[in-house]
């Protein structure tokens, strides 16, 4: 799943929005990381609409335009719990990865065979040092 679709689905989580709402949260919950234009947005909903992952509402008229309200759907729920659990799971990877990288005040060699099982590693940075 893109992080675009990502988000529109995380934001429909909370409400049924509109495009231009959508447009809103999205930029909201990427930090203005992610901003959807009008067309490609729509074309997204459409997509989705036809996926079964996103529903259409209600409709309502504003100043003479209809606004289409779109909410997330049962399928879409269940996608998006999927999405988010994997992507949870990466991040902790990821942030397991970061914990093995240089600790301040470390030596060079210690530091360089963080990775090493404990007793091998203070064996190895003693060697290293001596």
């Amino acid at each position: 799943m893109h992080e675009p679709t990502f988000l529109v689905l995380t934001a429909l989580a909370a409400q049924p929005l509109h495009g231009y709402g959508l447009i809103q949260a999205v930029a909201q919950l990427s930090d203005g990381d992610v901003r959807l234009r009008a067309g490609t947005l729509y074309g997204a909903l459409d997509r989705l609409t036809e996926q079964g992952l996103i529903e259409i509402d209600h409709e309502e008229a504003v100043d003479g335009r209809l606004r289409r309200y779109y909410r997330l759907s049962d399928s879409g729920a269940a996608a998006l719990a999927v999405q988010a659990e994997r992507l949870q799971r990466r991040a902790t990877v990821a942030q397991s990865q970061l914990r093995r990288r240089a600790v301040p005040g470390m030596s060079f060699g210690a530091r360089a065979l963080g990775w090493l099982p404990t007793g091998l590693a203070r064996r190895t940075a003693l060697e290293v040092s001596a």
